[in-house]
């Protein structure tokens, strides 16, 4: 008889036998659109129905007046900068660690990075998300903007953000791209910022393989964006086929954000005190209501050990040994702690984002939608793997 103990990397039986559950899924609706729009001809269109009605439906989810369509969230975190007029000789604030795309997108306007920490660990959580006390810190004659990430489902103060922002007389550009639908403080995520930013890659919340979009109440940073982006047609498009498929996904995002959020609460009950894994600080209070593309966890080590080759040879067996038992989990991003003073400004000594970029492991959201049954035994595996390698 297997051994139920002995962790599948090593042999034994894994707890969930068939995997993780693939993404997107199947949906009766999106076939439905599909063969809509190839009947009608509109999948091929330039611009058309889908379009309209999709860039009208996210303004509406996300509580502002206009949206604006286009190729990735990649493009339009850059399509937000440059709607602000931010270039050379300009400082853009963002977290340490982040979104990759984020960095690249200041550098490509010209602007210059300036890294701030995250609020990171308190005695038995961890927040993903910018520090806004360091923001203030970080402010310089050349600040022109903050760019705040929504990560992991670790929800950002937005309300302290946009009033430091007020304050500075500077530019808040939000990055919603994780959490379509959330609630902060009361308010749609991607409505705090003078520009909100969506995604709709491939493994996203709202998925067309790729595609984003802008949301604000800016016309004038809307007009800029339109600007840019015409080049006697539109150089960074959503497709018509594309939109046609995110329109339905929209009417079951509430939905599935319920069930993934009820979901994400029933596996930290039980998995909240893992030895060696801190997870995180999940605040549902004072009109938050977090959404999750990832479900994070930090692993810990004592900080001389974080950034070490032993530290990062023990995340690579977690990961491969919770992979093993058929949970889909991997690292977090590598942050921007490493960067050179020549590409960005950096403010104090970034524990929280080096901790975050050595330890995070995330799992990926499908199985969130899944029975509480499937819940249970995911924590079953997170248990038997934590025990076995991350104990001592």
């Amino acid at each position: 008889m297997p051994d139920d103990s002995l962790l599948a990397i090593d042999g034994g039986p894994p707890v969930l036998p068939a995997g993780p559950p693939s993404w997107p899924p199947r949906s009766e609706a999106v076939r439905a659109a599909l063969e809509r729009a190839g009947a009608d001809g509109s999948w091929g269109r330039y611009g058309g129905p889908h379009g309209e009605r999709l860039a009208a439906e996210l303004a509406v989810l996300c509580g502002v007046r206009q949206s604006w369509l286009c190729s990735s969230g990649t493009i339009a975190v850059e399509l937000a900068l440059r709607g602000l007029k931010l270039g050379a000789g300009d400082e853009v604030i963002l977290a340490a660690y982040d979104f990759p795309g984020n960095f690249r997108a200041i550098e490509a306007v010209g602007a210059r990075p300036v890294l701030v920490d995250l609020a990171g660990m308190s005695a038995e959580s961890f927040a993903w998300h910018l520090d806004p006390a360091q923001v203030t810190e970080a402010l310089s004659p050349a600040t022109k903007a903050i760019l705040v990430s929504h990560l992991h489902g670790s929800l950002a103060d937005l309300r302290t953000l946009r009033e430091i922002a007020d304050r500075a007389a500077i530019a808040l550009v939000e990055d919603a791209c994780q959490v379509p639908g959330a609630m902060v403080r009361g308010r749609p995520a991607g409505s705090w910022g003078d520009v909100g930013v969506l995604s709709f890659g491939g493994s996203k919340l709202l998925t067309a393989g790729r595609g984003g979009a802008l949301v604000t109440n800016r016309d004038d940073v809307l007009q800029r964006i339109k600007v840019f982006s015409q080049r006697g047609n539109e150089a960074f498009p959503l497709s018509e086929l594309q939109a046609a498929v995110l329109v339905p996904q929209l009417a079951e995002l509430a939905d599935a954000n319920e069930r993934r959020l009820a979901a994400a609460g029933r596996l930290l009950a039980q998995c909240g005190q893992l030895p060696g894994m801190i997870p995180l600080e999940l605040d549902t209070t004072d009109g938050n209501e977090p959404a999750f593309y990832k479900l994070p966890w930090l692993l810990t080590g004592n900080d001389d050990a974080c950034d070490s080759p032993a530290f990062e040879q023990r995340r690579r067996r977690f990961i491969a040994a919770i992979q093993a038992e058929g949970v889909a989990m991997d690292e977090g991003f590598r942050g921007f702690a490493r960067r050179t003073t020549g590409r960005c400004r950096v403010v104090g000594e970034l524990p929280q984002a080096r901790r975050a970029a050595a330890g995070t492991v995330l799992l990926h959201h499908p199985v969130l939608l899944e029975a509480p049954e499937t819940i249970d035994r995911v924590a079953v595996a997170l248990r038997k793997v934590a025990a076995e390698l991350l104990s001592d």
